[in-house]
């Protein structure tokens, strides 16, 4: 019988960690001998990352949040198709930096009310929804400040302000009581040790 794969996202505000906290969950699987893919929304493919620098890059006001939601779709379609559902298929595990998820509350909730525009383009285009989704939890200011000392020209979202980020905390922690079999909350103030051993527990708790 061929081995299906395991599909896991990391979610959160800016500034949380979960870039460092998803090499920090690859490469230990990968030390027990687990294949593993890791990977980034928007981005993981070639033609996902070519969007990316539309959406990230630029004036907040650039695009409206229905032409987001378009942008992010398609990216995350071809994400799918290229590089996300083959490795599946291989029975490999997926690290996916943000995911569904982050659409759901850029531009479904904290930029307009649009949640049912990205449950329904999700439903259709993308179908697979992650196995284990963390949401790494933690105080909006700290995590803004985070964000912006990042100093780097993907900070289009960041520049919207700190109260997007308040607003985006408790939109995923709603989130996670709308899909408490799929979403687990982990703290995000504590070191970056500690997060990891955490986010670990989760894993082995709950797929591995």
């Amino acid at each position: 019988m061929k081995k299906t794969g395991i599909f896991i996202t990391f979610e959160g505000i800016d500034g949380s960690g979960k870039s460092t906290q998803v090499k920090y969950l690859a490469n230990r699987l990968m030390t027990l001998g687990r294949e593993v893919v890791l990977t980034r929304e928007p981005g993981g493919s070639t033609g996902a990352e070519e969007i990316r620098s539309l959406v990230l890059e630029g004036a907040p006001e650039r695009w409206s949040a229905e032409t987001e939601i378009l942008l992010f779709t398609a990216a995350r379609r071809d994400h799918m198709e290229k590089l996300i559902l083959p490795a599946l298929d291989d029975g490999k595990i997926v690290i996916c930096d943000r995911f569904a998820d982050s659409t759901r509350m850029y531009q479904g909730l904290t930029r307009g009310d649009l949640r049912a525009t990205v449950d329904s383009l999700t439903d259709l285009m993308i179908k697979r929804q992650p196995d284990l989704t963390i949401l790494i939890d933690m105080d909006p200011e700290l995590g803004h400040q985070r964000a912006k000392a990042r100093n780097t020209k993907e900070e289009r979202f960041e520049d919207f302000g700190v109260d997007l980020q308040r607003r985006m905390r408790a939109g995923f922690l709603q989130l996670a009581k709308e899909f408490p079999d799929r979403i687990r909350i982990v703290n995000g103030n504590q070191s970056v040790e500690d997060l990891s051993e955490d986010i670990y527990g989760v894993v082995q708790e709950t797929l591995l």
